[in-house]
């Protein structure tokens, strides 16, 4: 068996204004990583766009028609302070949203043994009706919500790492109880959400928040702790990951200081977990991490990681 990478050059279009931490060089530089020679047996497949109906699971009709007519012919449109939409906003955000669906369709027939999204912009902050922090549509909660209606499964997990709380993530998944979400990110931090006291309708969400300054020790804690005992206890039938590498100690937006090896340890966790629970099936879409040299090079542990266990 081995590991799918999952991307596509739509993704490079979405071009943010001069000097917005979300740039193409983000996806270049990790693209570039994954094409060192240790990665040659990669499997690689072109992110196919989401359809409507895929995204229709997690997104209203207003939504997917409001994203469609923000998209300008030319420049840049602020939705918010931090969200763009520019002529290729539309094509990138649907790849990366379909990444995660074509993902989850080829770990679940046993064409891979699991996968790696390389995909831009970013999904974990977009709420069901509303874009925002960098994301359009909620790529993970797409995927996940697919791997229940299509394939029929009773129970996936979705573990976000990001340094920042997956707030559009959360939102989507709010009233799901097959899906169990669980994040590890800072507070205080922007969205502001993801206290531990927001656990969903069924009580189906874990949001375990850190101190600014947190290092991997804490982080490994927090996941080994509270994280792994609850979703040894679910038993998922899938993983998935948010796989944001903004933890790292030289990101700029944030105050945590995790390194690679805190990425690698996180990376095998939730790959045993697969193991003991889901035949070994693990889906993971990048999300978060804005500087440049720590992005690649977390990526370029982590799928390392991933590749190891599909060969095992």
């Amino acid at each position: 068996m081995t590991t799918a990478l999952f991307t596509h050059p739509d993704c490079l279009t979405h071009v943010t204004p001069e000097g917005h931490p979300e740039r193409v060089a983000r996806l270049e530089a990790v693209l570039a990583a994954l094409d060192a020679p240790k990665f040659a047996n990669l499997d690689r497949w072109e992110a196919p766009p989401a359809t409507d109906e895929a995204l229709l699971r997690a997104h209203p009709t207003a939504h997917l028609a409001r994203m469609a007519k923000a998209v300008p012919e030319s420049g840049q449109v602020p939705l918010d302070p931090d969200t763009y939409a520019t002529p290729g906003s539309e094509i990138a955000s649907r790849r990366a949203a379909g990444a995660v669906v074509a993902a989850v369709d080829l770990v679940l027939s046993g064409g891979a043994a699991n996968a790696f999204c390389a995909v831009r912009p970013p999904g974990h902050h977009a709420e069901r009706a509303q874009a925002m922090g960098f994301c359009f549509y909620s790529s993970i909660a797409v995927g996940a919500l697919h791997a229940l209606d299509h394939h029929g499964l009773s129970r996936v997990a979705v573990v976000d790492f990001d340094v920042h709380h997956g707030n559009g993530t959360q939102d989507v998944l709010w009233e799901e109880p097959r899906i169990r979400f669980a994040s590890t990110h800072q507070m205080p931090l922007y969205p502001g959400t993801g206290a531990a006291e927001e656990r969903g309708s069924a009580d189906q969400i874990l949001n375990v928040p850190l101190p600014p300054g947190a290092d991997g020790a804490v982080f490994r804690r927090a996941v080994g702790e509270r994280i792994l005992p609850e979703l040894d206890a679910f038993a998922p039938e899938l993983v998935l990951i948010s796989a944001g590498f903004d933890a790292h100690q030289a990101d700029p937006l944030a105050n945590l200081a995790l390194d690679e090896s805190d990425f690698v340890w996180v990376t095998e966790k939730l790959a045993d977990l697969a193991a003991r629970h889901a035949g070994g099936r693990l889906v993971s879409t990048l999300e978060g991490g804005y500087d440049l040299e720590a992005l690649a090079a977390s990526t370029a542990a982590h799928v390392a990681v991933l590749m190891e266990r599909g060969n095992g």
